[in-house]
Formats: structure tokens, sequence, C-alpha cells
């Protein structure tokens, strides 16, 4: 406020009151205050606050302003150090362990005699650059040493072998030793396992990879095609985790049948959940030879242990059995017992057909079998306390959605959503559904999401009754990071569920970040994953189920 209008409203210096070198007013003397109060107001003195208000507000919208820039640009500042940090170590333990097991394939003496092979072709290559040959720069001689470099490739191929999909990248399966034997654990042995691409017809060049040609300055794709991947057993499985649906008769009686079958006829070793364990026990002192776990703990060194995961159930006991596995997932075998099966295409109509599961698991046992790779989704909750990315709750994987609603509150929600480094948009409705394509026939097809192959790669982001016309559904690639966080404007919380449980609550400042997982869940196919993905919607929603139209009717001419 200029000086003028402060001396308009407290008067000039003729106030008959001490008055100090600063020129202000001494309020300390009694008179002095008598005397000011007893002037008349001077006009306009309401416009003058009026203003001076409106310009406190105007710098107060300035500073939450910069502020909430501010937070924004340290968020992704943060996220981007975090997405660097966990590439470098992913980094780092992919190449550890791919030297880890290619040492380990070709054995002491084989890596030995290659290593010696690489050092003198490089003391070879020292020398010929530095000059040091003189005379020895023969024909012959140059012909002659190139060879250790080539003994060094064969080793190198003898050693790693080809393969379709290494199991350990997509897996993370058992050792294999240079026999292709399976290398004894600290456990017990794990079968071994190989993934490759299949297609009908041995003959068919469908499981070649899309080629991309450039010639004469155009871009070309050639022998584009959907890959369905087989899962072939390089040794026999021996041990089995069976999880079942609870509180179900039908599914207690056929769980017992199964166990006693596969032990007594596939010698196999059964894991189950503590509560079967008792149910059994329970039923017969027979089941004593029946393994289980005692605490979280032993649930993490689960897949060390397990060969293959039998379910028993429907969607959710899916759903249960890869919540169990927080890094790599064994094959998953679903029956469906359950009201609704979109990941579980064998089917048990009745629990005393016991033909039916003894076929499928003769089967799946012999192999190979087609598998369905569902990916999953892992989340971050970090908190606006938070000093680093690091300092996060999680990771929390998903196999359907992570959604981020309003809860109790009777307001709108108001999401920040974050692609990377992009802003995609500002959330304003009930809510909004981060979604697999797994998932795409669960939460995100009742909000108005499409229904997708369940091995396309992708997110998809499904806004929950937005307060806007324009406002449709997206698909996200796989590899992008997605970032939700509640500004410090809500007018209130948001609520984050993960696969329908586990919900947090989360307060403005507070962040969700969700990313695809690494490991994903093999389930295996009845026929492939297209077939039983397109018979899982036509029976399970009936999908564009109506009567056919007459023939008999107006026709073109």
């Amino acid at each position: 406020m200029a000086p003028s209008k402060l001396n308009s409203i407290f008067g000039d210096a003729s106030v008959s009151g001490s008055q100090p070198e600063n020129g202000l007013v001494d309020f300390n003397s009694e008179k002095a205050v008598q005397e000011l109060l007893q002037q008349p107001p001077v006009q306009g003195i309401d416009d003058h606050l009026i203003e001076f208000s409106e310009a406190l507000r105007t710098v107060a919208k300035a500073l939450r302003r910069a502020s909430e820039g501010k937070a924004s640009a340290q968020a992704e500042a943060a996220e981007w150090k975090r997405k660097y940090e966990l590439e470098r170590a992913r980094s780092l333990r992919l190449e550890r362990k791919d030297f880890c097991n290619f040492v380990g394939a070709c054995g002491t003496r084989d890596f030995g005699d290659m290593m010696h092979a690489s050092t003198e072709l490089l003391i070879f290559l020292e020398k010929l650059s530095s000059g040091e040959h003189n005379g020895d720069c023969s024909a012959e001689n140059l012909a002659n040493e190139p060879m250790m470099c080539m003994e060094a490739r064969k080793q190198s191929e003898r050693c790693c072998g080809k393969h379709g999909i290494f199991s350990h990248e997509v897996l993370h399966n058992g050792e294999i030793g240079s026999d292709n034997e399976v290398v004894n654990n600290k456990f017990m042995r794990k079968a071994s396992f190989k993934l490759s691409w299949w297609c009908k017809g041995e003959k068919s060049d469908q499981h070649k990879h899309d080629i991309v040609s450039f010639e004469r300055g155009n871009i070309t794709t050639a022998e584009r095609s959907s890959k369905q991947i087989s899962l072939k057993w390089e040794s026999h499985p021996q041990t089995v985790l069976i999880l079942t649906k609870p509180n179900s008769t039908s599914v207690r009686i056929l769980c017992a049948e199964m166990v006693r079958w596969l032990r007594e006829q596939k010698k196999m070793e059964i894991f189950v959940e503590p509560r079967v364990k008792v149910e059994l026990m329970t039923e017969s002192s027979y089941f004593d030879f029946v393994q289980t776990w005692k605490d979280e703990k032993e649930t993490l060194l689960l897949h060390t242990n397990v060969d293959l995961v039998v379910t028993l159930g429907g969607d959710g006991t899916v759903l249960w059995a890869a919540s169990l596995f927080k890094g790599p997932v064994p094959p998953v075998i679903p029956f469906s017992l359950g009201s609704l099966g979109f990941m579980t295409p064998f089917r048990i109509l009745h629990f005393y057909e016991v033909e039916q599961y003894r076929e499928c698991l003769d089967s799946i046992l012999r192999g190979p079998f087609s598998i369905t790779l569902r990916h999953r989704l892992q989340c971050h909750v970090i908190r606006d306390a938070a000093k680093s990315e690091y300092e996060s709750e999680g990771p929390v994987l998903v196999l359907n959605e992570v959604t981020i609603d309003r809860g109790i509150s009777s307001f709108l929600t108001n999401l920040e959503c974050y692609c990377d480094s992009s802003f995609v948009t500002c959330v304003q409705g009930d809510g909004l559904i981060l979604s697999t394509t797994s998932g795409s026939t669960a939460y995100s097809l009742a909000a108005g999401g499409s229904m997708v192959h369940p091995q396309v790669p992708g997110i998809l982001f499904t806004p929950i009754c937005p307060h806007s016309l324009s406002f449709r559904p997206l698909i996200l690639p796989e590899h992008v990071t997605l970032r939700v966080q509640v500004p410090f404007n809500s007018r209130g919380h948001a609520w984050a569920s993960f696969d329908g449980k586990d919900r947090k609550q989360l307060a403005p400042g507070d962040a969700l970040v969700v990313s695809m997982a690494p490991c994903p869940v093999p389930t295996a196919c009845q026929v492939d994953s297209t077939s039983d993905f397109l018979r899982s919607i036509h029976e399970g929603l009936h999908w564009n189920l109506r009567k056919t139209q007459s023939f008999d009717g107006p026709r073109d001419l």
C-alpha cells in the first residue's frame, strides 16, 4: 500500500500526542490514543481495506500455485531418480545372473579353456596394433591366430545353447547344468522346463518374429502373427501346490480325492494351505504326508519348491494363488468350480466325476501344453512425508486391477495423473481403475472399459463415473510408469484397493505409482489363449447374444 494511503488512514503528524523520530505516533501515551479515537473517520478507509485484502488473496493464490508446482516438480524428479536406480539395479542383477548361469552351464574346464583362448586373442590383437609382430605377420600366422576366437565362440555356443524363450528370463525356472540336468537346490529338486513359440502346423512360419523392412525408403512388416507360448517339461514335475476355494463341501471332497490320486498314482509331493492341512487331517490321518508352510518367510520360498499350482475354485482362487508369489510364479492349472471363470478354462461339472481332472492333469504332466502369460501390475504408495522415493509402501502386486476411489466421501475425487513425464489428465469423478488386460473383463468392463485379449501387453486406464462426457477409457503401452497423485487442494481423501482388498488411504500429497511387474502369472490353456478367451466371454458374458434375423423379409433386388 502506498505511503500516502497510510497517511490518509492514520492522519498526518498533527496529532497532539508525542511523536518519536521515526514519524510514528507514540501509542504508549493514553492522551494520544484518546485524541486519535476522537478524530472523525477518514472517508475511503473501507475501500482501502478491501483493496488490501484482495491484494493479499492474490498473493496467497500465487504462493499456493508456486508450492504446488514445486511439489509436482520434486515428485517428477524423484520418480525419475527411482526409475533410474531400479533399472540400474535390475541391469546389474541380470548381468550377474547371466554370468553365473554361463559359468555353471560351461563347467569349470570348458570355461577355463574359453577364457584362455580369449586371453590369447586379446594378446594377439594388442601385439598387432602396436607393431610387435615384426616379420611374423605372415599370411599363415594371421590365418592361424584367429582360430582362438573361433574356439571361444564354439565354447560359448556349446555352453549357452539355443532356446525359444529362456525360462529363467520369463519365469525364473531352476538352473540347468551342462548335460541339461537339474541342479539340486537347498530344498528339493525342482522340475525344469522350456518355453517356445508354438503354432498350428509344424511347417507353418507363424512362430517367426515380425520382420521390419526399410527397402527403398518404405517401412513394411512381414510375417506378423499372434504368437502362442508352449511349455515343455525337461524333467518330470515332482511337487504340486493345491489351492482351494474355502467353505465349499464339494471342493473339499474333490481336493482330498485329488491329493490321494497324485500321491498314489503320480508319486508327487503335495503342498496345501495350513487351513486345508487341518481339514485333511481332521478327515483322516492318512494325509500326514501333506506339507504346508508356517509363516510368511516360508511362503516367499514357495516358488523354489513348487513345480506347478492347481487351483480348485473360480477366478478369485486364481487371484489368491497369484498373491502368494511375490516373485516368479510356477505354471498354474486353474479348474473352474466357481460361479464365473474367465481365467479357469478347465471345467469340472460335478465333483464326483474324477475322470475329468485326471485326464487333464495327465496331459499337463506329460506336456507340452499352451500357456497364457498374464501380466501383473506392481504398485507403490509414496506418502507426502516421505523424504525420498525409496520410502514407499509396497510393492503390492495385482493380477486384475488397482482402484482409486472416493471411499465414503461425498465429494468428487480429484486425481492428477502422469504417464512417465507427461501429464495425462485430472480425474474428477468417482475414481479411476488401472487394470491389466487379464482384468479387462472385471471391474474395468463394468465401468465402460474395453475387453482386451490377456496376452496383449498394456495397461487399461478407465475412469469411474467421470463428470465429463468426453472422458473415454485409454489403453497405454506396457513399458510406461503411471503416477496418480492426490493434489493438495483436494476436498477429501482417496482410497486405493488392490484386487478388491488391502485398502489404503491416500491423503493430499500422497501418490500411487504403478508399472508392469517383471514376473507374469503363467496359466495353462485348454486349447490356446485365443480360443479360451473367446469361449470365456461367450459363456460368461453371453457376448453379442441375440436372435438371428429372419430370412423371410424384404431383400435387396
